[in-house]
């Protein structure tokens, strides 16, 4: 297949892509890595009309880290976040979850910001980033605004974003201290789109209690296990704990049928890598206490 006839834009600083946004406004789709886009124009799924290629755009490629926040460009290939040694250190959930993107290739040409605009239900960066509580910054030509990851995905790939608005950064605030991490997810083959997924991040106090719960599962969003979030503060790990927490999280969770997997199974995989991901992020906090190397 090929697209459909479209004109090709290549601007080489923000203000000019933001530029060509106004102006084309809904007719226009900004291209990073295209390893989602592509695939869509060439099925005719979509048919913009005009192509902004942010690829000369080098100010949105960056990744930088301050005492207290990592701050991500939106065309920042998947590949350095998994391979940065600052993130693997202070923000090991985004290099564990990139790591199930696609395979290498996929990730060196796949951007961060691309991934979170394309919204789709098993992508892995999303999930990390609600569990994270990062923020996305928007901008148009008369306007910037930030949006919470947990209120940026609204439905099936489907954000907050405007059509003349482009994400030009992430901003991922620190974890707490002696928090453990875990991402989990299942697919057919390792590369292949995930049927479900769970992100957790806890944090203990010098009891060892749990005063810090973050879990995400896969959905058509990232849905947020607010409830067993809940049920975990103030209590000290254990198996049964996580698997109380894990069916919680997972009654009444909303999933979607297919050709690959029906709601059930993935309502059954998300308890399973729920109650997965509790128990690795606990142990790797109390692995921080300790100082044990992971």
């Amino acid at each position: 297949m090929k697209p459909a006839n479209f004109d090709y834009h290549d601007p080489t600083s923000v203000d000019e892509a933001l530029g060509l946004m106004a102006q084309f406004g809904d007719q226009a789709r900004p291209l990073a890595g295209g390893q989602s886009l592509v695939p869509l124009m060439n099925f005719r799924l979509i048919r913009p009309a005009h192509l902004i290629d942010l690829n000369g755009v080098n100010e949105l490629s960056y990744l930088t880290a301050d005492d207290h926040t990592l701050r991500i460009g939106a065309t920042t290939r998947q590949r350095e976040l998994e391979r940065s040694a600052e993130v693997a250190k202070r923000w090991p959930l985004l290099r564990d979850a990139a790591a199930f993107i696609g395979h290498i290739p996929i990730r060196n040409r796949g951007t961060v910001g691309g991934s979170l605009a394309h919204a789709f239900p098993s992508a892995e960066l999303p999930v990390a980033m609600v569990t994270l509580d990062a923020s996305f910054i928007l901008r148009s030509t008369g306007n910037q605004r930030t949006a919470r990851a947990e209120e940026f995905f609204l439905s099936y790939m489907t954000t907050v974003i405007d059509a003349e608005e482009l994400l030009v950064e992430i901003s991922v605030p620190s974890l707490p201290a002696n928090a453990g991490w875990s991402y989990q997810e299942v697919s057919r083959r390792h590369g292949d789109f995930a049927l479900a997924g769970a992100a957790a991040v806890l944090a203990l106090d010098a009891s060892g209690v749990i005063h810090h719960a973050r879990l995400t599962l896969t959905g058509t969003t990232p849905i947020r296990a607010r409830k067993a979030e809940e049920f975990l503060l103030g209590q000290k790990p254990s198996e049964a704990l996580f698997r109380d927490a894990a069916r919680r999280a997972t009654e009444n969770l909303e999933q979607d049928s297919d050709i690959h997997a029906s709601a059930e199974y993935r309502r059954a995989a998300c308890a399973a890598l729920a109650r997965r991901a509790l128990m690795q992020a606990a142990q790797r906090a109390a692995e921080q206490m300790t100082g044990t190397s992971l």
